[in-house]
């Protein structure tokens, strides 16, 4: 019998030592030796000229199952995950019915399970009606944490009031995730949105907007001594701000708000239309410095898909949203390549980051001991992205016919070879994570 079940030789391995040789040995799903590993396996994986990085956790998508899977589904939006090179995903909880009962998180997590194809956490949904649950919610297994809409949502998952926002992270202990934009100030600011002009989006959901729910969710977050996750961040201003606030807030980008600019509304329309907007080119160099001077923390796709139909309806009455779960790894390598980021800080953004902010157990990094999610990259590799290559049911990316360098290969989900070279090797056997806040007792 075999010593191990895979030896990953000869790759580049990007870990807590730096970058460097190494060969990884894999058994039972787990990393057992690092290094220059002898011994025998039942395979050996050749990866010269190739770079493992630890495998790329997506802290921030929506599936779009229970209600909505004419968009996407928790096996299509894995499948999207798992092609673009992306082991994991948190998921969101605005779906129909919302996510905030544990009836309603316990069937999405035994949807998930052995269906999706890289490993997963949901979100519970923070309400008026649930917080006196959510101290028992956050801790079911499988859970990344509380998700709180503070603007931008429907029904019961919007709570846009102060006092609102403060029962829960009272009620609360883990870090809580907060889409942070001013439902008052969008509902006073309506008008300023024009018929048939998504370039109107960014003026109506405005940086003040933005910056008005950043400072409100900060000041409640010292109120209450509680931990907050800010999402998507989309102005220079939040980034300059939330520097002066990391001991409570820590803080996600997205590759849109850094790859995007004002153009993109000439010529992609409503398709680049998301909340909050995608704005000018001095707030995504803004959101750059953020990523350089390490306030930023993560990396999430946001992930959002709707049909092309939902897509053209004419503004203001198109969906907010685009896809990005597939496209997160080949777009952030473009910039490594660019030089706008290095490759170790594109894996403290999107592996170390999630391990460390959300206390996932053994993910996050290439060491033993660890689960083998491994994310095995060409950072040579040109590759243009289109429309076709897209495994969203949705069936577009923004990036459509964009050029770029460095491109996923591989993605490894406990020692199994999921996709390899651009096909789907092994059947879905996607599995919860599993948080250190809380750890099944027994």
């Amino acid at each position: 019998m075999a010593q191990y079940d895979t030896i990953f030789k000869n790759a580049t391995v990007v870990n807590h030592d730096g970058e460097g040789q190494a060969d990884i040995a894999v058994k039972g799903g787990k990393i057992v030796a690092l290094g220059t590993v002898t011994g025998d396996a039942a395979e050996v994986v050749d990866c010269k000229g190739l770079h493992i990085l630890p495998g790329v956790i997506d802290t921030q998508v929506h599936f779009r199952e229970p209600g909505l899977t004419h968009k996407e589904d928790l096996e299509t939006g894995s499948l999207g995950a798992v092609m673009g090179g992306v082991t994991g995903v948190f998921e969101m909880p605005n779906t129909n019915p919302l996510t905030t009962t544990r009836e309603t998180f316990e069937a999405k997590i035994a949807a998930g399970t052995n269906r999706m194809h890289c490993d997963f956490a949901f979100y519970i949904g923070g309400t008026h009606e649930n917080v006196g649950e959510l101290a028992t919610l956050e801790k079911l297994p499988g859970c990344a944490g509380v998700k709180v809409f503070m603007g931008s949502s429907t029904g019961s998952l919007l709570v846009q009031d102060d006092a609102g926002v403060e029962a829960i992270l009272r009620t609360i202990s883990r870090r809580a995730a907060f889409h942070s934009e001013d439902e008052y100030m969008l509902e006073e600011r309506k008008h300023l949105r024009v018929a048939g002009d998504p370039s109107s989006h960014p003026v109506w959901r405005s940086p003040e907007v933005a910056m008005s729910c950043t400072t409100r969710l900060v000041n409640l977050a010292r109120k209450t001594g509680k931990r907050i996750h800010v999402l998507h961040i989309s102005t220079k201003e939040e980034m300059v701000y939330l520097a002066e606030h990391k001991d409570v807030a820590s803080v996600e980008v997205t590759p849109h708000h850094l790859t995007l600019d004002e153009t993109a509304y000439t010529r992609l329309g409503t398709y680049a239309q998301m909340n909050p907007p995608v704005r000018d080119k001095d707030h995504r160099e803004g959101i750059w410095k953020g990523v350089a001077n390490g306030v930023a923390d993560i990396l999430g796709s946001d992930h959002a898909p709707h049909t092309r139909e939902e897509k053209d309806h004419p503004y203001p009455d198109s969906h907010s949203g685009m896809t990005g779960v597939q496209t997160l790894v080949p777009t952030m390598l473009d910039h490594v390549n660019a030089g706008k980021l290095s490759l170790q800080r594109f894996v403290d953004m999107t592996s170390h980051g999630p391990n460390r902010l959300f206390g996932i157990a053994g993910k996050g990094r290439i060491a033993v001991g660890y689960d083998a999610d491994l994310t095995v990259v060409d950072l040579k590799r040109r590759e243009t992205i289109t429309n076709a290559w897209i495994k969203s049911r949705a069936g577009w990316t923004p990036y459509d016919g964009v050029t770029v360098t460095g491109w996923p290969v591989g993605t490894v989900v406990r020692g199994h070879k999921v996709m390899w070279q651009g096909e789907l090797v092994t059947p879905s056997q996607g599995q919860p994570m599993r948080f250190l806040e809380s750890l099944p007792q027994g």
